[in-house]
């Protein structure tokens, strides 16, 4: 069963889309981005072109862990982003 597009979590950082304040990216035209957060997307390209995923797994460590989250659960939520889309290439 296929999710039709539905991403539930940002493909670059892994961000919960639900948690964004502008409620995500957005593309070219102006409509929001389905696969993108508004900290990695915006007028249809990526704000950091040119980060590697592990500079990505640290930067989104040291944000969840600047919100008071510990180590080990930032190490749970950034373990996986290797696999969003973005990364895939």
């Amino acid at each position: 069963m296929f999710n039709m597009g539905v991403y539930k979590n940002c493909q670059s950082c892994g961000m919960p889309l639900a948690k964004d304040d502008l409620g995500g990216g957005t593309e070219k035209n102006g409509t929001k981005s389905i696969k993108y957060c508004s900290h990695c997307f915006m007028d249809g390209d990526f704000t950091l072109p040119n980060i590697t995923v592990e500079e990505m797994k640290q930067r989104v460590k040291e944000k969840i862990i600047e919100f008071g989250m510990p180590k080990f659960i930032a190490g749970l939520f950034t373990r996986n982003i290797h696999k969003l889309e973005r990364w895939k290439r």
